[in-house]
C-alpha cells in the first residue's frame, strides 16, 4: 500500500496486549513446570526474554512472534508422526494434524493469493531444497518417465535409471551471488545447492549496487539454466518479478523466488503488482519468521503444475512434519490476514527509510545509497572497520546486528565489510521513524568511537564510556516501546 494510505493512523496495540494477563499466567505455569525438571533451561528461557527486552534487535532475519504463536508450539501436537500429506499419511491417527495443516495452508493461500501452499518445511533451507527437487521432478524426471512409458522411477530399467540420475545431477541454476545480497541456498558452492547444480551467479552493477536486469538476461541467455532464482538475503531494494519472469521464459527456465526476507511486505501489501513475486514465479519459497512474524519454519507457494511434486517433499527431502510448528504457522498466518498487519508492514518499510536517511545524514555509506524494503546495508569501511569489528562493538553497546558481505567485499564472507540492519523486530515493539533516526545516531556513535587493534580484522577498541552512553540512550527507547507489555514472569 502507498505510504500515505497509513497517514497518521493510530499504531497497532502492542503484540499480544489483548490477552497479556492470560499469557502471563500461561508462561508462569509453563516455566514452573520446566523448573521442576531442569531449572537451567527455565533460567535460560527467562534470561532470553530479559535479554531481548533490553537490547536493540536490528537483525533483519529476526522478529518477535506473538504469545499466541509461541504458545501454539508448546503442545502435544509435537508428539505425532505425520509423514505424507493431508488425507494421505503413512501413520494412523493423524486426523487432527490434517486439520492443522489444512488450516495453515488455507491461510497461506488466501494471504498470498496463491493457488497452492505447502506448510511442512522446517526452515527456509528445507523449503528451497523441496522446491529444487520438485522442479527437477517436474521438469526432468516426469518427462523421462513418460518417454520410458513407466509411472514410477522404481519401474525404470537400470540403464534408464542411470541416465535419469545423470540428468537430475547435471542441471543448471542461476542465482544471485552471495556478496550481491543472495542467499547461501541460491547456488553458493559450499552449500548443497551449489553441489546439486552446475551453478552460476549474477551480481549487481559495480557502480550503483543495483540489480541490472539486462545483465541478468544476458547471463541467462548464455548459461541457459533450468532454474532462475530471484530473491535476496541482503539486497536493500525491491525486485521487478515480472521482468525476472520474462527473463526466465525467454530461456525456458523455471522462475523460483525466495521471499524469505520480505514475505511480510508481500503479505502486508507493501509489495504489489510487479513487486509481488507470487503471481509471477512458478514456485515461491519463504520462511514464516522474519518479516512475517511467525514461528521458525518454511513455506512453499506454487503454481498447480508443481503442486504434486512439492507435496512429495516429505519423505523426498524432509523428515516428519512438525505438527506443533504447523499449528503456530496457522496462527501467525491468521494474524497476518488481519488489517493491522498491513499497517505494521508499511511501518517496517517507513522505518527502514528513516534508518537509512539517519545514517546518510551522519555521513555513513550505504550499499545502493539507501533502501526501499526493510533492509539497510551499511558499508563500515568508511569507519575504518571490518564487519566483524563493527558487529562486536555494537553488541558491547547493546545493539544486536549481524555482519554481512557487500558487493566485491575486500574482507571476504567471514570478516566482511558490512553490517546488515533490519527494521521488522523493533517495528513490532512500536518503534517509529523518529526512534529509528535515534537508532542511526546511536550506531554512528559506536562506530565512530571504535578503532581496530593493529592489523587484526577482529580485534578492536571501543572508547571509554561509549558502551555505557549508548546503552543508557537505548534503554530510554526500549522503555518507551516495551516488549510483550503486561507479560510478567
Amino acid at each position: 500500500m502507498p505510504a500515505d494510505s497509513i497517514g497518521t493512523a493510530t499504531p497497532a496495540p502492542p503484540l499480544g496486549a489483548e490477552y497479556a494477563d492470560t499469557a502471563s499466567a500461561a508462561y508462569r505455569a509453563a516455566l514452573q513446570v520446566l523448573e521442576s525438571v531442569e531449572p537451567r533451561i527455565a533460567a535460560a528461557t527467562r534470561k532470553e526474554l530479559a535479554d531481548q527486552r533490553d537490547s536493540l534487535k536490528l537483525i533483519a532475519s529476526e522478529n518477535y512472534a506473538s504469545p499466541a504463536v509461541l504458545l501454539a508450539m508448546g503442545s502435544w501436537l509435537s508428539d505425532k508422526y505425520a509423514e505424507g500429506t493431508v488425507g494421505h499419511r503413512f501413520y494412523a491417527g493423524c486426523q487432527n494434524v490434517d486439520t492443522v495443516e489444512s488450516v495453515a495452508a488455507e491461510h497461506a493461500r488466501e494471504l498470498f493469493g496463491a493457488p497452492y501452499a505447502y506448510v511442512q518445511p522446517h526452515s527456509g533451507i528445507d523449503a528451497n531444497l523441496v522446491a529444487y527437487w520438485a522442479i527437477l521432478a517436474t521438469r526432468v524426471e516426469a518427462p523421462a518417465l513418460a518417454e520410458s512409458g513407466v509411472k514410477h522411477v522404481n519401474d525404470l530399467s537400470e540403464a534408464d535409471w542411470e541416465t535419469l540420475r545423470h540428468k537430475l545431477g547435471g542441471q543448471r541454476l542461476l542465482g544471485m551471488s552471495l556478496d550481491a545480497g543472495g542467499h547461501l541456498t541460491h547456488g553458493f558452492r559450499p552449500n548443497i545447492s551449489g553441489k546439486m547444480f552446475f551453478q552460476r551467479s549474477y551480481g549487481t552493477d559495480p557502480e550503483t549496487g543495483l540489480l541490472d536486469y539486462d545483465a541478468v538476461a544476458a547471463a541467462a541467455r548464455e548459461f541457459k539454466p533450468l532454474i532462475l532464482v530471484a530473491g535476496y538475503s541482503a539486497y536493500p531494494r525491491r525486485i521487478n518479478f515480472a521482468t525476472m519472469r520474462e527473463i526466465a521464459d525467454d530461456v525456458g527456465a523455471t522462475l523460483m523466488v525466495d521471499m524469505a526476507h520480505f514475505a511480510g511486505l508481500v503479505a502486508g501489501k507493501v509489495f504489489t503488482g510487479d513487486e509481488d513475486p507470487v503471481p509471477h514465479a512458478h514456485v515461491t519459497t519463504t520462511t514464516t519468521h522474519k518479516s512475517l512474524r511467525g514461528p521458525r519454519g518454511g513455506l512453499i507457494l506454487a503454481q498447480p503444475e508443481y503442486a504434486d511434486a512439492v507435496d512429495r517433499g516429505c519423505p523426498m527431502v524432509l523428515g516428519g512434519p512438525l505438527p506443533h510448528v504447523m499449528a503456530a504457522k496457522a496462527v501467525a498466518l491468521a494474524e497476518a490476514r488481519r488489517p493491522a498487519f498491513g499497517s505494521y508492514a508499511q511501518r517496517v518499510a517507513d522505518n527502514a527509510q528513516a534508518l537509512a536517511e539517519g545514517f546518510l545524514r551522519r555521513g555513513a555509506r550505504l550499499v545502493t545509497g539507501g533502501t526501499d524494503n526493510h533492509i539497510v546495508l551499511l558499508d563500515v569501511t568508511s569507519f575504518g572497520l571490518t564487519g566483524r569489528q563493527a558487529e562486536s562493538a555494537l553488541l558491547d553497546a547493546g545493539v544486536v546486528t549481524n555482519r554481512n558481505s557487500i558487493p566485491a567485499d575486500p574482507n571476504g564472507a567471514w570478516y566482511t565489510s558490512g553490517i546488515r540492519f533490519g527494521t521488522p523486530a523493533l517495528t513490532t515493539r512500536g518503534f517509529g521513524t523518529a526512534d529509528f533516526d535515534r537508532v542511526a545516531e546511536l550506531v554512528t556513535d559506536v562506530l565512530t568511537n571504535t578503532t581496530p587493534q593493529g592489523s587484526s580484522k577482529a580485534k578492536y577498541t571501543l572508547a571509554d564510556g561509549t558502551a555505557e552512553r549508548v546503552r543508557a540512550s537505548a534503554a530510554e527507547l526500549l522503555a518507551a516501546n516495551p516488549l510483550y507489555p503486561g507479560l510478567a514472569l
